[in-house]
């Protein structure tokens, strides 16, 4: 009975001893958790801050590469071809000067032959007419002024004379232009395109036997762009430029813009310039080849734009930027895009030297929004 007693007693103690504790327990677990710091749910970016530039435009365009002359070259005598150059082939140099066929010259030795002598007589035919003439003048100073006349005195027959010279004179300088022209000469350093004549056939004044290209100087006409013609320097003439061909084997030239065209092409709206190559197939330099049909990348200095800001293409949206403001939140700024150069675009209004833009904006951003700059880059935020 008394140990009955005894646990009705201590019992009802221990189980409030054990709650008391329970209690204890969990109140010491509730405050830990109310100590745990809250997570910083702000969106991470970078900035910069933004430092206008002096920018040099660059403009490109496309082009063939085309001679600036062309011949059909002809025969200016006729006669049997007796020889040609063996460069006188299609795909063929020559050099200005180089002779390139001959026609037999027998028959233009003989005409030339000719005109010497028939120049000869009419010198001798003068001589003797002037001499006559002398002979009359001082037999007509013992006659009356009646029965003296200019047939008297021999002047018609000195005239004459005098004429058959020039005539004689006229027709010797023909036989000699038609004894130098059977050696047919390049007119200019030249591509040979085609050639259609060969030993032994007779050919006839005015017979188109070749066609030359000159290879002293070549021609790119090339479009400008309605959104480069802004950029394009007032004054273009002799401007300097440089011509690339593309594919594997890249060549590059110097050039020199020469001239507009002066129109505006009805198709495109676009105007076209001209640069010119000099020697391009190198024949009298170690440059490499220029040949003539090559499709080619023509680039030169355009205006130098003042005061521009660089900014990455996909960092402007709808012509909107994100700033960061001095209470570290996202502000939009719309601005003006003058230009597009690769993957950048040129800012000139919009946007302020020092303003910090976001590099790395949030995937929906929205005006006021807090963010956090990126440890590396808080100094560029607190300067």
């Amino acid at each position: 009975m008394n140990k009955t007693k005894w646990m009705k007693v201590v019992l009802p103690i221990v189980v409030l001893g054990v709650g008391a504790a329970g209690m204890a327990t969990i109140n010491a677990t509730a405050g830990k958790d109310e100590q745990v710091e809250p997570v910083d749910t702000r969106p991470s970016v970078r900035v910069m801050a933004a430092q206008p530039t002096d920018y040099q435009v660059t403009i490109t365009s496309f082009g063939e590469v085309k001679p600036l002359e062309k011949t059909m070259l002809a025969a200016q005598v006729a006669g049997e071809i007796v020889s040609w150059n063996p460069n006188f082939v299609a795909g063929g140099l020559i050099k200005q000067g180089d002779i390139l066929f001959t026609i037999e010259k027998d028959t233009y030795e003989a005409a030339l032959l000719q005109a010497q002598a028939n120049l000869s007589q009419a010198k001798a035919q003068l001589i003797e007419e002037e001499a006559l003439a002398k002979v009359a003048e001082r037999e007509a100073e013992r006659l009356s002024d009646r029965k003296v006349s200019d047939l008297y005195l021999r002047k018609p027959q000195v005239m004459s004379a005098k004429a058959s010279v020039q005539s004689a004179t006229a027709a010797l300088r023909l036989a000699q232009r038609d004894l130098e022209n059977c050696e047919v000469r390049a007119p200019y350093d030249a591509l040979v395109i085609s050639r259609d004549l060969g030993a032994g056939q007779f050919v006839h004044t005015g017979d188109v036997v070749a066609e030359l290209s000159s290879i002293e100087t070549a021609e790119v006409v090339f479009p400008i762009a309605g959104f480069d013609s802004a950029f394009v320097p007032d004054e273009i003439e002799n401007l300097s430029a440089v011509v690339t061909t593309q594919g594997r084997r890249s060549i590059s030239r110097s050039a020199t813009i020469v001239r507009d065209l002066g129109v505006v092409d009805n198709a495109t709206r676009m105007s076209h310039l001209v640069v010119r190559i000099d020697d391009p197939y190198s024949l009298n330099s170690a440059d490499p080849a220029l040949k003539f049909g090559s499709y080619v990348e023509v680039s030169f200095a355009g205006k130098k734009l003042t005061n521009v800001f660089e900014v990455p293409q996909d960092l402007v949206s709808n012509r909107i930027i994100w700033l960061l403001d001095e209470q570290q939140q996202l502000q939009p700024r719309q601005v003006r895009v003058l230009r597009e150069e690769g993957e950048m675009f040129l800012i000139d209004s919009g946007l302020n030297e020092d303003e910090l833009l976001v590099m790395t904006p949030p995937e929906y951003p929205q005006k006021g929004m807090e963010v956090k700059v990126i440890e590396d880059d808080a100094k560029v935020a607190q300067r």
